[in-house]
């Protein structure tokens, strides 16, 4: 590890951009409005904005890096190591895997949710963000153990319910396509499953008891998926469940809201003007005061461009933009370490050119005390000493 000093730059520090310096040292930051000292590697923020690392409590795009088309599979260290690459490159320094363990056979299944949980673990220290695993669980599946959670080995666990969702898909050609291709069954295979699955819809809630009891137990939040009313989410609430991710209709996220729960909508929804299900806009939600953090959803860079899209659209100023994908999340996940540019903090911070609005450009990464991601070598100053390990990704 080597001392890291940032010169100049429009600094995030509380709810106000500020003029400063920084210096870090080992993981954290030291000192806010600093002077270089003997740091052996400086990095020029000046003109540039220094924000706190982005903080993604939900993304699944690895699963394409894992299966770019259907039926077509790569080693999952592979696909691991791409995704660590790309959420770094769009500013993500914590990163939460929202890996699906469903009823479903193929790339869902649970035998596939336990070889990636194995690589994250494996891999984890080679990774540049901080990797951690989100199970979402299938309230379906209700063969489902407690045992990842009462090892430890789960970061966030989520409850998600999307039968009512395959019935109703599954006489359309084009989306029922796609899910017999994700499982590998043949069509005839898969209507059968899907009759069983449902067959058993009244041992749900007592399954569903049983692992909210056990994640309880194991001190791991909870987030319910998709919670379509009020009643719903005060059922999960009641269950110790508080985060609500992506309620479905302002109603529910008004409640949710009412009971202090954390409330997560998917950032692609803000860059692109909408939900691609035809459901709650997320950008109205935040005027509102209905969203209090953005996550990945299917998309890396969307956290960091849907920051400036708020700006720009007047829905909130910059800063209080990145409260919701960076100290808003970190806090919902009980990650007090980070999300904010401050001493003794996890230096997780972002050097962006905002020279285009709706266009910011990563211009450095630094993760954990390490610089792992650089777009402009200009930037750089007393790097002829610096250890070649500090700079991880260039």
């Amino acid at each position: 590890m080597t001392d890291i000093f940032i010169e100049g730059g429009r600094t995030l520090i509380g709810s106000e951009l500020a003029e400063t310096s920084l210096t870090i040292s080992g993981t954290d930051i030291v000192e806010v409005d600093a002077t270089r000292g003997r740091a052996r590697l400086a990095i020029d923020a000046r003109n540039l904005l220094v924000l706190p690392g982005i903080v993604d409590l939900h993304g699944d795009a690895f699963e394409r890096q894992m299966m770019p088309r259907a039926g077509v599979d790569f080693p999952i260290d592979v696909a691991l190591a791409d995704t660590d690459r790309q959420v770094v490159s769009n500013g993500i320094t914590t990163v939460f895997h929202a890996t699906t363990w469903s009823w479903e056979p193929g790339l869902r299944s649970g035998d596939n949710a336990r070889r990636l949980l194995e690589a994250i673990e494996r891999q984890r220290p080679h990774f540049a963000a901080d990797t951690r695993f989100h199970l979402r669980h299938e309230t379906y599946n209700l063969d489902a153990e407690e045992q990842w959670l009462a090892e430890g080995r789960v970061d966030l666990f989520a409850f998600n319910d999307h039968m009512d969702g395959v019935v109703a898909d599954i006489s359309n050609p084009r989306k029922r396509n796609r899910m017999v291709e994700r499982t590998g069954l043949s069509s005839e295979e898969f209507d059968k499953l899907v009759e069983q699955i449902v067959s058993r819809a009244a041992d749900v809630p007592v399954s569903i008891a049983r692992l909210a009891a056990a994640a309880r137990a194991a001190e791991v939040r909870m987030l319910s998926h998709d919670d379509q009313t009020p009643a719903m989410r005060r059922n999960f609430r009641d269950m110790g469940v508080r985060l609500a991710e992506f309620p479905v209709n302002e109603e529910t996220a008004r409640d949710a809201a009412a009971a202090g729960d954390a409330i997560v909508y998917g950032a692609p929804n803000v860059v692109r003007g909408g939900s691609h299900t035809g459901w709650t806009k997320a950008s109205d939600m935040i005027a509102k005061g209905l969203c209090t953090v953005l996550a990945s959803d299917y998309y890396y860079p969307a956290p960091l461009l849907a920051a400036f899209r708020l700006a720009a659209d007047g829905v909130l100023p910059l800063t209080g933009a990145w409260k919701l994908i960076s100290s808003a999340p970190a806090e919902a996940t009980g990650l007090s370490d980070r999300g904010t540019i401050a001493a003794s903090r996890r230096a997780d911070i972002l050097l962006v050119d905002d020279s285009l609005p709706l266009r910011p450009r990563l211009v450095a990464v630094i993760a954990a005390g390490k610089l792992v991601h650089l777009t402009d070598a200009t930037r750089l100053a007393g790097t002829a000493a610096t250890p070649r390990e500090t700079v991880v990704a260039a």
